[in-house]
């Protein structure tokens, strides 16, 4: 597709611009969020997005010649995605979160990669865009096997390889996508150990890239064989294919490329005792990884650089590197660096003569190559020979049957083993699966009485009575102006908490728009004396930041009645939210009023006692709410006092996980 503003937007994206601001990796939906973002990116670029959108390209080609420069910055990605799905452009969200997801891969964070790339897939299929679809499927398939979830990358792999064959004429761009699908489903061969197939795969992507003059494409084809070739033993040859990848990488330029190749000529040095070549490589390429962020590369050098400090006797040094590589590779879940670990580990506790020690690292790693291989063994027999052996080459065919006729001969012989096993295992996973669905649907019940219970707090009929009358003492004393006013705000709080009562879980900004709104209609009965004030930290995104829905109400209702309702003179309630690290958020909700001592002996001195049950519910949701997440939330209440004692109200603190 040609559009005349192709020129104008190259011409644009490479003017030189000033960018301030940090990176956020997270999506911003709401349009405060967005003004924020659109603040940091410069005019320029907004009058390229803007041409862009308007000429709406349909292929990658033609995106990536305008913004190939700046998919790596997730600032402008970020603002590129706002204004596509502001404009309903789909093919440009699909871009944007691929590109996102790509960044979030990178530095390891495997969970939020998905999510952009779920994104991206679906903006392509309601595109009804194959190109974009084949892209977003390969880019799931790469994040699942980087975090070893090899069945689930196998099916998204497979699944992009199958459409893109459906193409008789394919773009270059779709025939790069046939080339990242072959080279993921070698490297899970690689993975399976069945390095001679793995290779096949390899070379069929390499004379792909060949082809088009791929030059990543052949980088990294040439970087997998040599790792073939490493398994297999035959260094020399695979000293070569390193060689020749890293020529490729420094022809584009690629630091990653750069990073992966030497850490692999190094182990190939160690291998052949060239110790001192391996460390002169390895010091200064870890700091270059360090630099990129990608912790699975970063726990390799790691445990490379503890194996060669190790052979060179320098074991203080080595045991420092080595624990760096396993504590590395434990958080972020990489099992084969976890047992390559544990393995040196013991190697270095048997020669500094701690044998009890080496004996309990060489359980731990044999523990982890077991677990490793029983379960690529399991994948490689489920997933692979049965869905593979339907290829298309006639001699890959009859292979695979001769070797599924085998296999068949073989289990004929045990038949009534392994239907006694079969039956048994059925019997075994139908009551496993009864046991599961009673603890969820007793959850799930649970949950629903939590949401019911706080629907009626939040309803609460006293509460709509009095806002009514206060809204009708307007009416009657003809303050039209603040009875409209007070109605909307009134109707607008009834629909919120009404749609929120149906979702587990909110966006910060929705919760605090809806305490903002129950806090003027509660003001009215107040004559307006609270001064009732919101203060959200920058780092905060408000839009990203999920809490359980209508969650701060309860305790705002008790600072107001608990706290301010006796209190004469200046009324305050002032709610801060703020960042307490990268597992916490912590909202704070602070009153002037008399405090909980005072409240209590006004309470008991009524005739008529409220009971409130609202922070009991409260608390059983967030203990609900917090069970998807690593950990638990937690509610303060603090007693206000100044010097002398005397008391100066009441400040609740929720600490609320986000991971």
């Amino acid at each position: 597709m040609k559009f005349p503003s192709l020129v104008y937007l190259l011409f644009e994206l490479h003017r030189p611009v000033k960018l301030r601001g940090s990176f956020f990796f997270s999506f911003l939906f709401a349009l405060t969020t967005y003004q924020a973002v659109s603040q940091q990116v410069p005019e320029t670029f907004k009058r390229v997005t803007d041409s862009l959108i308007k000429a709406a390209p349909i292929t990658y080609r033609e995106l990536a010649s305008v913004l190939g420069n700046n998919k790596g910055d997730t600032i402008y990605m970020r603002y590129f995605a706002n204004e596509a799905s502001r404009n309903q452009y789909l093919i440009g969200q699909s871009y944007a979160y691929n590109h996102l997801g790509r960044k979030y891969r990178d530095i390891s964070q495997f969970s939020k990669a998905v999510a952009l790339h779920e994104k991206a897939l679906q903006a392509a299929l309601a595109a009804n865009n194959l190109e974009f679809r084949v892209l977003s499927l390969n880019m799931l398939g790469v994040v699942y096997r980087r975090s070893d979830a090899i069945k689930i990358a196998l099916d998204y792999h497979q699944e992009a390889l199958e459409l893109a064959e459906t193409v008789q004429n394919p773009s270059i761009d779709l025939k790069t996508s046939v080339d990242v699908s072959l080279n993921s489903i070698g490297n899970l061969y690689l993975i399976l150990k069945q390095y001679d197939i793995a290779i096949a795969q390899f070379k069929k992507a390499m004379a792909s890239a060949k082809e088009m003059g791929n030059k990543l494409g052949l980088a990294i084809n040439y970087q997998n064989i040599g790792e073939c070739l490493e398994h297999k033993g035959e260094l020399e040859e695979a000293l070569h294919y390193y060689r020749t990848s890293l020529e490729y990488n420094n022809e584009i330029n690629s630091d990653k490329g750069r990073v992966i190749c030497k850490n692999s000529i190094s182990q190939i040095y160690i291998k052949q005792n060239k110790l001192k070549e391996a460390l002169e490589i390895l010091e200064p390429n870890l700091l270059a990884a360090e630099s990129m962020g990608d912790m699975s590369i970063i726990a390799a050098i790691n445990i490379n650089m503890g194996w060669v400090l190790m052979e060179l006797k320098q074991y203080p040094d080595s045991e420092k590197y080595l624990n760096r590589g396993l504590e590395m590779s434990i958080k972020h879940h990489f099992p084969s660096y976890i047992a390559q670990a544990y393995g040196f580990l013991s190697k270095l506790s048997a020669n500094k003569g701690d044998y009890k020690k080496a004996l309990d690292y060489y359980k731990l790693a044999e523990r982890y190559n077991e677990e490793i291989n029983s379960e690529v063994n399991r994948r490689y027999i489920n997933d692979l020979i049965i869905k593979y052996e339907t290829e298309k080459k006639t001699n890959q065919i009859e292979a695979l049957a001769r070797e599924n006729e085998f296999m068949n001969l073989r289990l004929r012989k045990k038949t009534n083993t392994l239907i006694i096993g079969a039956l048994g295992m059925a019997l075994l996973t139908f009551i496993l699966y009864i046991l599961y669905r009673q603890k969820e649907l007793k959850n799930e019940k649970q949950i629903l009485t939590l949401e019911q219970s706080m629907l009626r707090s939040q309803m609460n009929p006293h509460f709509l009575f009095n806002s009514l009358n206060s809204i009708k003492l307007y009416i009657i004393n003809n303050e039209k102006k603040n009875a409209v006013h007070y109605l909307n705000k009134f109707s607008k709080l009834v629909r919120k908490i009404l749609e929120a009562s149906s979702l587990k879980e909110i966006s910060l900004a929705d919760e605090l728009e809806t305490i903002e709104l129950y806090m003027n209609i509660e003001n009215i009965r107040f004559s307006n004396e609270i001064n009732f004030t919101i203060d959200v930290e920058d780092d905060i995104d408000q839009h990203t930041v999920k809490i359980p829905s209508l969650i701060l109400q309860p305790f705002l209702e008790n600072a107001l009645w608990h706290g301010l309702s006796s209190k004469d003179g200046e009324k305050n309630v002032h709610l801060h939210v703020s960042r307490e690290n990268e597992q916490f958020i912590m909202i704070s909700i602070s009153d002037n009023g008399v405090g909980r001592a005072a409240s209590e002996r006004i309470k008991q001195s009524k005739i008529l006692k409220r009971k409130s049950i609202g922070i009991d519910i409260t608390k059983e949701r967030l203990a609900n709410f917090s069970k998807d997440f690593e950990n638990s939330f937690q509610v303060e209440i603090i007693d206000l006092y100044d010097a002398d004692k005397v008391s100066l109200g009441t400040k609740v603190v929720l600490h609320i996980p986000t991971y």
